[in-house]
Parts: C-alpha cells; structure tokens; sequence
C-alpha cells in the first residue's frame, strides 16, 4: 500500500495560512523538494492549493517545477470547473475518505499532499495521512520581522521538539 505523506510549512509562531507571503524558499529547499519527489507517484490538492501552484508553475523551468509540472495530480474539488495543469485530474466525488483509500491501495510510489486545509484535516482524522513533515519557518508573520538564526534543536521522547533561535546579525 503506498503511503501519503503531507508536508506543510509553518512559521515560528504556528501560521500555517498562506506560506507564499511568508516562507522563506532558498535553494537548499528546492534541492530537497526535488529529492522527495523522487518517492511520489500522485500529488493530492485541495481547490485552493491547486489553484495557487497550477496559476504559478507551468510557467517555471527548472528541476522543481519539472518534477511538480509532471507528477500525476488529484484535485479534490466540487467547485472547480476545468483544471488544465499537466496531468491533472478533478476528482468531485463528495466521498473524499473512499476515494483516497482507492488510490492508496493502487500500485505505484507514494502520495503527497501539500499544507493544512481541510483536505488534509479530513485526512487526517480518518487515519489515511502516514507522515507529517513540517518546515519550520523563522519568521513571525504576526508582525516580528527581524530574522532569527536557529542555534539548538532538541526532540523530546515525547515528539515535542525544542528549537532554540537566536536574533541574526544584521
């Protein structure tokens, strides 16, 4: 059974809305996005979150867009009428849970799924999201706009996670 994996980024002080007007994107980031993807076979959207990427990455080059402009994708959606980015496909069927079970058991590589919106809070409770991986952003976009240099990590058996920040330079 391949598994879904959900990525989301957050900020310091737990938004998880938005992340275009606040993420902080370098290289590193997309070296690391384009190694993931070599596990997917499918990525799963939401209305929202395709409509963001499919307005923004057809038109980008690159070993990043390349792998998200050619992945399978499945948008859940009743609202939206066309959805013309490269391979992609509405799924409108209102049984979101069954439908995803389905394309779990398929044969193939794993799933993504990109932030926290009601898809994947649906996901979620019904046990169907396997992995969680959360970018920790810091930035504060509650208002704090002094950047911040990560000086300790420290996980907990608990799974609480302990960073550590001081200001940066500058």
């Amino acid at each position: 059974m391949r598994k879904l994996i959900n990525s989301a980024f957050v900020s310091i002080d737990g938004v998880t809305e938005d992340p275009r007007s606040w993420a902080i994107f370098d290289s590193s980031a997309g070296d690391e996005a384009v190694q993931a993807f070599r596990q997917f076979d499918g990525m799963l959207f939401g209305r929202g979150t395709y409509e963001y990427f499919a307005d923004v990455m057809p038109s980008q080059t690159g070993p990043y867009a390349d792998a998200i402009n050619e992945i399978r994708k499945y948008v859940f959606s009743s609202s939206l009428e066309r959805a013309d980015w490269n391979n992609s496909t509405i799924i409108r069927d209102g049984d979101v849970v069954a439908t995803v079970r389905s394309l779990k058991g398929r044969d193939g590589g794993d799933l993504m799924m990109y932030g926290q919106g009601r898809l994947s809070r649906t996901l979620l409770e019904h046990d169907l999201v396997d992995e969680l991986r959360f970018s920790v952003h810091p930035v504060f976009v509650g208002g704090q706009t002094r950047p911040l240099k990560l000086i300790g990590a420290s996980p907990a058996p608990s799974g609480v996670v302990a960073l550590t920040y001081e200001p940066a330079a500058g």
